[in-house]
């Protein structure tokens, strides 16, 4: 059996030691045109080709660091006859089909698993139900594999997300579950749905993981906009109070609402090593309304609140002196604006300098290998032709022509829960 993992993650580039993932299923087919926007997608994907890429995602990871499929980890909690009823019952009372809870509570673990993902059709066993357009009575999780929202590791504490749509607020609440009753973790989540008011009421606390990035162990990155609401941050200040008296910074990124690849700072801003990040320049430097402001906690109170011309130089006050390197290079607005369209901003630290990316994004990465980053392949690395341990500074790539349409990259594929600690 599997040792238990002990949480620790203080910073974004850290060598990875245990990453959460979850294989796109039938949930992502389980979807229509006219469906797909209720899922937050702006398109339907083709599973035999997202599973191909994810796989070369996962097969880099195995290499590095362990993995674990939430699937597993759900199966694996649900063969505990009282987390399972609990569960269920959340779910199903969450979702106003409590009547369906006592049904699928008598499924065997790997079943029912499967059901909390995939969907539970509805059965048109009446006549308001012969009548209705919906397919199914549980709708599927069509964006499960973008595991990074609905978790934060937060140091040696984990966060679940409270999510800014309903359709993803079950993933939210299986995390917690999972991080609560599995033998791997066993630790009980910061969980704002239990702290705030319901979804439905004006003021709402939200968090997703993709705003959420840890600078180090004293100084976190959020972006506020669409799916973060600054009540969610103010819940995590909060959380920082309470559990320490020592210095905490907080730099706060506001966020445009629209197009849609705004959706999370993750998509305009990552970490690349100690002391390289990619940026998305229009909206991390260029003048605009979006403001940057560093909040200070120490003592178990918010101690300063100012603002800051951007996040590179709020990060630079508090000693980490970063160089931006531009998403879509640094020549051309429209190729910038597409590629970051096409998550091009959107990369994944294994290591420090040895981060993860779409290929498809041609300009950044000619800008990556311009400040020393080699190119190499997820197949190369896979079957071991090439090593990341072999180079100072890597990106690897990976395909990206169904699952970037899916509205991320790979940062909000992966959920770190260990990362070995830097120096």
């Amino acid at each position: 059996m599997t040792e238990p993992v002990k949480i620790q993650v203080s910073s974004e580039t850290g060598p990875l030691e245990a990453v959460i993932l979850h294989r796109p299923g039938p949930e992502v087919e389980n979807m229509t045109p006219a469906n797909a926007e209720r899922a937050l997608y702006s398109d339907i994907l083709n599973l035999s080709v997202a599973s191909e890429e994810y796989e070369q995602l996962k097969g880099v990871l195995e290499k590095v660091s362990m993995t674990f499929e939430i699937r597993d980890l759900l199966t694996g909690i649900l063969g505990l006859p009282e987390v399972r009823e609990n569960l269920v019952r959340r779910i199903c009372c969450n979702e106003e089909i409590c009547q369906a809870a006592e049904i699928l509570t008598e499924l065997p673990a790997e079943q029912l698993a499967g059901q909390l993902i995939e969907g539970v059709p509805l059965v048109k066993d009446n006549l308001t139900r012969f009548l209705s357009q919906e397919r199914y009575l549980l709708k599927p999780l069509h964006n499960l594999f973008f595991t990074r929202d609905i978790a934060m590791a937060v140091n040696e504490q984990v966060m679940t997300g409270r999510m800014a749509n309903r359709v993803r607020e079950r993933e939210s609440l299986i995390m917690e579950a999972i991080f609560t009753h599995h033998p791997l973790f066993g630790i009980a989540p910061w969980n704002p749905v239990t702290q705030e008011s319901p979804a439905s009421s004006k003021g709402v606390a939200t968090m997703e993981g993709g705003d959420f990035l840890v600078a180090r162990e004293d100084t976190f990155v959020i972006g506020t906009g669409a799916r973060t609401s600054t009540q969610g941050i103010d819940f995590f200040l909060r959380r920082i109070c309470e559990t320490t008296r020592e210095t905490r910074h907080v730099i706060v990124q506001e966020l445009p609402r629209s197009p849609e690849s705004f959706i999370h700072l993750d998509m305009i801003f990552t970490f690349l090593d100690r002391d390289a990040c990619m940026v998305y320049e229009p909206i991390v430097f260029e003048l605009n309304r979006f403001k940057t402001i560093h909040i200070e906690t120490a003592n178990g109170k918010v101690r300063k609140i100012e603002h800051e011309p951007n996040i590179l130089a709020a990060l630079k006050k508090l000693g980490m002196d970063l160089e931006p390197i531009a998403c879509g290079g640094n020549s051309d607005p429209w190729i910038q604006e597409r590629e970051q369209w096409h998550s091009g901003a959107n990369f994944f630290a294994f290591a420090p300098g040895k981060v993860i990316g779409y290929a498809r994004n041609i300009h950044t990465m000619n800008e990556l290998n311009r400040y020393g980053f080699e190119i190499i392949t997820a197949r190369e690395v896979m079957k071991g032709v090439k090593s990341p341990d072999d180079y100072k500074r890597c990106v690897v790539t990976i395909a990206g022509s169904e699952l970037a349409r899916g509205g991320g990259g790979a940062r909000c594929m992966t959920l770190p829960v260990k990362r070995t600690s830097q120096v």
